[in-house]
């Protein structure tokens, strides 16, 4: 059964009109961050009105077409309604979704920007190589979406494959898109050196994190251990000239990180920050979520990379994912970036049980 919006939509009517009347504030004029706060939380609650309204019409022309539907005889004029209400039905979902993207609270540490590890799990060469078809997956999806994308560390492994990649991807809802890609992706399927057609099993192991700015998470660096060396692997006349390698210990936490992406030592220290700062935050929010899971037995899955969210099946070309209980049969398009209809399912399902909560408040 459908969800009434409305009051949740009245709600940030209200807060709309407040906005409003504080941007209209001459005292605001000389606080520029305030202003500027309040500037992007107007233009975000504009969007939100103006989809709910659109919303609206289409309901009232959706339902217009199916009253018409009801009342005609004609067959062939039956098929020309019939196929506007199929129309009118998909862009209601999407526009629902859509505004319930906006009513959702966002997240604290939302930033506009995700750090994306991959790594092989079980399986050896196959999970390596799946490994590479996922970032390529992931890669082609955000260039869809306009996102910006920059490689911070990657290292290849035989046959073509990752043993390991970072991957920085920033734009406009990317954390709320991508957020629930997190866990151990398992696939199936006849590896090409498999000489008698067996299937073969092997995991992957996906973790989104939220790009935190550096006044987020604060490091001491007199907690840090940090050694440098000369970059090792393929990489033309530029690998071992020059220790421009950086590894980082992170003392109290114990995390490890490394960069040799680039050829500054300069450049790879700050790569290395940043994924220091991307991993800290990540422990944090699993924290919080671990201290919260039994408050929140609505929420279907708790994103951890050790759970096992999805299985890609070549044989059946089918992918499941098993927190929500979706499948989907388009497995070659889905990993040349064709993610949309998995992440929007997955999103509306997630925003309906947010919300869900939030209409309990009221």
């Amino acid at each position: 059964m459908d969800i009434d919006l409305a009051p949740l939509v009245d709600r940030f009517r209200e807060t709309h009109s407040k906005v409003e009347r504080e941007l209209a504030d001459p005292a605001v004029f000389g606080n520029r961050q305030r202003l500027e706060t309040l500037g992007r939380e107007h233009q975000r609650l504009s969007a939100l009105l103006k989809l709910w309204d659109q919303w609206q019409r289409q309901q009232a022309e959706l339902a217009g077409a199916q009253e018409l539907l009801a009342g005609e005889k004609d067959p062939e004029f039956r098929a020309v309604i019939e196929g506007e209400i199929a129309t009118l039905e998909r862009t209601g979902t999407r526009l629902q979704t859509q505004v319930m993207g906006y009513l959702v609270p966002e997240a604290d540490y939302d930033t506009g920007s995700v750090i994306i590890e991959i790594r092989p799990a079980a399986g050896g060469d196959e999970a390596a190589l799946f490994a590479a078809e996922l970032l390529r997956a992931y890669m082609r999806y955000a260039e869809t979406r306009g996102w910006k994308l920059e490689l911070l560390e990657k290292e290849d492994s035989d046959l073509g494959g990752l043993r390991h990649v970072m991957l920085s991807v920033v734009g406009e809802g990317v954390v709320r898109a991508l957020e629930r890609e997190s866990g151990v992706h398992r696939v199936q399927r006849v590896p090409v050196t498999e000489g008698s057609g067996r299937i073969h099993t092997s995991t992957v192991t996906v973790a989104i994190m939220p790009e935190p700015r550096e006044v987020d998470v604060q490091i001491n660096p007199a907690d840090l251990d940090i050694t440098v060396c000369r970059a090792s692997g393929a990489g033309g006349q530029h690998v071992n000239k020059t220790d421009s390698a950086v590894r980082m210990v992170h003392r109290p936490s114990g995390i490890v990180v490394a960069s040799q992406q680039e050829r500054s030592q300069i450049r790879n220290r700050e790569i290395a920050l940043r994924m220091l700062r991307a991993k800290l935050l990540e422990m944090k929010i699993q924290e919080e979520t671990s201290k919260y899971a039994a408050q929140r037995k609505s929420q279907v899955g708790t994103g951890d990379r050790s759970e096992r969210i999805r299985t890609w099946n070549f044989p059946q070309n089918r992918v499941t994912d098993h927190r929500y209980g979706l499948s989907w049969h388009n497995l070659p398009g889905m990993l040349e970036g064709e993610l949309d209809d998995v992440i929007d399912q997955i999103q509306a399902i997630d925003h309906r049980q947010r919300l869900e909560a939030e209409l309990k408040k009221l």
